[in-house]
């Protein structure tokens, strides 16, 4: 009887497992459109970390924000020429 103890007992972890895996192959696609939005969107907040002084002293800056980055994520450089006429008009 201890066998068939233990086995019951593991079975709930085995249908979880079975879900979970399940879940992330029906997924996957999105899951990695996400994963590149937010590498991307790194990568903005990045570069907008390394703009801030030389855009300061030049009288562009742009804020290092969340918005600022996730527009440079999605849109790369025509987002930054947006960010930077945004800027402009709203002066």
């Amino acid at each position: 009887m201890t066998g068939v103890a233990s086995w019951a007992a593991g079975l709930p972890w085995l249908v979880v497992s079975l879900g979970v895996l399940t879940a992330l192959i029906l997924l996957r696609r999105p899951i990695q459109s996400l994963v590149r939005l937010v590498g991307r969107t790194g990568l903005g907040l990045c570069f907008l970390a390394l703009f801030a002084p030389v855009g300061e002293f030049l009288g562009a800056g742009l804020g290092v924000n969340l918005f600022n980055a996730l527009v440079l994520g999605v849109m790369g450089a025509p987002g930054f020429g947006l960010l930077m006429m945004l800027k402009w008009v709203l002066r």
